[in-house]
């Protein structure tokens, strides 16, 4: 995992898709789905424990925004 400042820059989302990028340019399509998958999953549990609801908030509103985008991509 690349090292993110605390200010979480555009060069950080940088660093953060080179990253995953090396980390699946050598795996099939399935594999890449499943580990999609594995962090959906620890994602969904981080949810699902006692969150301050306005960070809760923001991140439903972040993830809805994610999907409009993917939506709107197909």
């Amino acid at each position: 995992m690349p090292d993110i400042s605390k200010d979480f820059t555009i060069e950080d989302i940088h660093k953060i898709r080179e990253w995953n990028y090396e980390r699946r340019k050598n795996i099939t399509l399935q594999e890449i789905n499943e580990d999609a998958r594995k962090g959906a999953e620890r994602f969904l549990d981080l949810l699902s424990n006692p969150v301050d609801p306005a960070i809760q908030e923001e991140v439903q509103r972040r993830l809805q925004s994610v999907r409009d985008t993917a939506t709107k991509t197909e």
